[in-house]
């Protein structure tokens, strides 16, 4: 007797500030120079902008495309001496654009948060294996995109390299308009999700 359950892996790695764009000066309404054009991430993540200086009343211009592979622009404020991030999560990125003078170095990089498919079409969800990191934090499935519907959410434990192996209903639980999940790479090392 054959089985229909099906898997996949995820792990996302951790946020790097200067994964997009090293840190250096840009001048007055220019484009940050891309460590790799389109720069791709290993999972749909949000993206961050890191200023060294006040850049509070300018902006950057973020185009690229998002979790589904759908072009997207995005007008993210910048920081004071810190960090901005993404609303949106991306796939790639292709420019990033100072609207306004930057007042000191930016660097452009990759954020925590991470919204990864387990399968784009209906599925039912059987089980899981998941690998904490030292932080604790919640794991969310999503239904549809990443604003979609919640259809399950757990806590990770603080404790490193532990795992867990949460119980899931015997006829798994139902993703209708495909399942993702919602999490930052700071509380679980990985993931290996059984489906059908």
């Amino acid at each position: 007797m054959s089985s229909d359950i099906q898997s996949t892996f995820i792990n996302a790695a951790v946020a790097s500030a200067v994964a997009i764009s090293t840190a250096a000066g840009v001048a007055n309404n220019a484009a940050l120079t891309l460590t790799a054009n389109p720069y791709v991430t290993d999972f749909p993540r949000k993206i961050t902008i890191t200023s060294a200086a006040d850049d509070s009343g300018i902006s950057f211009t973020v185009v690229g495309l998002n979790e589904s592979g759908t072009a997207i622009t995005e007008t993210v404020t910048g920081a004071n001496s810190g960090v901005a991030t993404s609303a949106n999560y991306y796939s790639s990125v292709t420019s990033i654009t100072a609207v306004g003078d930057p007042a000191g170095n930016v660097s452009a990089g990759t954020a925590n948060d991470v919204f990864a498919t387990i399968f784009g079409g209906r599925m039912r969800l059987q089980g899981l294996y998941a690998v904490n990191t030292a932080t604790a934090g919640t794991i969310t499935f999503r239904d549809t995109s990443p604003t979609g519907t919640i259809r399950m959410q757990f806590n990770t434990v603080g404790s490193a390299t532990s795992s867990e192996y949460p119980d899931v209903p015997d006829d798994g639980l139902l993703f209708v308009g495909g399942g993702f999940l919602d999490y930052s790479a700071a509380n679980m090392s990985s993931i290996t999700l059984f489906y059908a």
